[in-house]
């Protein structure tokens, strides 16, 4: 099968989406199949077309949101090279510019689309509205996701029961809806299979010792990942706990405010941030940690999540639908409501080794059916599905057109 898959960032950004981009990817050519990515350049204002990644890459305007640009919705001198690709089906992975050409380009040469649904772009609005308009912004989000959603997309795939519930109850779609957890390369993350000397020079580096105790988040540094939550949590526990260390791995538009935050409560010692982490280096700081630990109410999965069990590390996370289909609570993980909440159960891992220890094992047996295979081929069955449904769909252009000239 000859696959596109159009997304608006690709490497060498790192996110929960690329990291599910490059995961089918590399799960799908395993099988033989040839994967064809359509994406924005993010280093550059020209064309790019990488013929052994098989990776074309749009010019595009900085948006002033992250590192994201604003491509044109049909950019033409992309159109001749995606037309030499033949692809079998079209795999959008975003709802804006790129998503929109993917549209496009899909009904003008007759290709079906499989589009996955990744962000809850209802808890995203405030870095357009500024905290304004906030009713009339949701409603705009909804009628433009149900209309790139429901009126182009031959298949819809959700990472989670959540998401699916978005659109079933609250948007009250029609089409069909594949519920797909994102896969995980879970092999780059077993501990067996990370250099040791590696993760002592890095915990030299961040200055980290064995009498650390460390927490351990990554991701994007923004407002709706929550993670003042951490750091005030952190104030608290220090004060009693000094050898108790916050390691915040990633880089966002809100990273200078936590930073000052943390200089101003003189938290330095205690909260250590990292910039930019390359793709290929995450396992290594989640091999720093003792546990890991999320406020985020926003995601639709969170694979950061999936990626710390895997490396043995005890999730502690807030109680959201998101992360429920993932752990367990009080066997592999534990789930918090409040501060309070998380603190007491923070420090009962802290305490406890044998029960950290047990988490930990039991964390990485569930994360190891996350595995990339499995995704792929739930994946491939929904293209399978989506090329079936666009043949019918054509067969049924050609018998009314038929019977339209009969009846003449």
């Amino acid at each position: 099968m000859r696959i596109g898959i159009f997304s608006e960032t690709y490497t060498p950004y790192i996110s929960g989406l690329v990291t599910s981009e490059l995961m089918l990817k590399k799960a799908l050519e395993k099988k033989g199949h040839t994967v064809y990515v359509v994406t924005a350049n993010l280093t550059d204002f020209k064309y790019e077309y990488n013929e052994e990644e098989r990776v074309l890459r749009i010019p595009g305007i900085p948006t002033g949101i992250y590192d994201s640009r604003l491509t044109s919705i049909y950019p033409i001198a992309a159109v001749n090279k995606i037309k030499s690709w033949n692809l079998d089906v079209i795999h959008s992975q975003t709802e804006f510019a790129i998503g929109t050409f993917a549209r496009l380009f899909a009904k003008q040469y007759n290709i079906p689309l499989v589009h996955t649904y990744h962000t809850m772009y209802e808890d995203y609005i405030h870095y357009i509205t500024k905290g304004y308009f906030q009713k009339s912004s949701k409603k705009l989000v909804e009628y433009f996701t149900k209309f790139y959603c429901e009126t182009t997309a031959t298949e819809l795939i959700v990472p989670t029961n959540k998401t699916y519930k978005l659109f079933k109850e609250k948007y009250k779609f029609e089409k069909n809806v594949h519920i797909i957890p994102t896969g995980i390369e879970v092999e780059r993350f077993f501990k067996e299979n990370i250099n040791i000397r590696k993760i002592q020079e890095l915990k030299k580096h961040l200055g980290l010792t064995k009498k650390d105790f460390v927490i351990v988040f990554v991701g994007r540094l923004a407002q709706e990942k929550n993670i003042e939550f951490l750091l005030k949590s952190q104030k608290e526990l220090v004060k009693k706990h000094p050898n108790i260390k916050l390691l915040i791995v990633g880089d966002g538009p809100d990273k200078e405010e936590y930073e000052s935050y943390v200089k101003k409560e003189k938290l330095t010692q205690n909260i250590l941030f990292t910039n930019k982490v390359a793709w290929e280096d995450i396992p290594y700081y989640y091999h720093c940690g003792d546990v890991f630990a999320t406020a985020s109410h926003t995601e639709t999965q969170g694979l950061t999540v999936i990626e710390a069990m895997t490396s043995g590390l005890v999730p502690l996370c807030i109680k959201d639908e998101s992360f429920i289909s993932m752990m367990t609570d009080d066997l592999n993980g534990k789930f918090f409501e409040t501060e309070e909440e998380y603190r007491s159960q923070l420090l009962e891992l802290y305490n406890d080794k044998t029960k950290r220890t047990y988490f930990a094992k039991q964390a990485r047996i569930q994360a190891e059916h996350c595995g990339t295979n499995h995704y792929a081929n739930q994946v491939l069955e929904v293209y399978e599905r989506a090329i079936k449904e666009k043949k019918k769909y054509r067969f049924g252009l050609i018998s009314k057109l038929h019977e339209k000239l009969k009846g003449k």
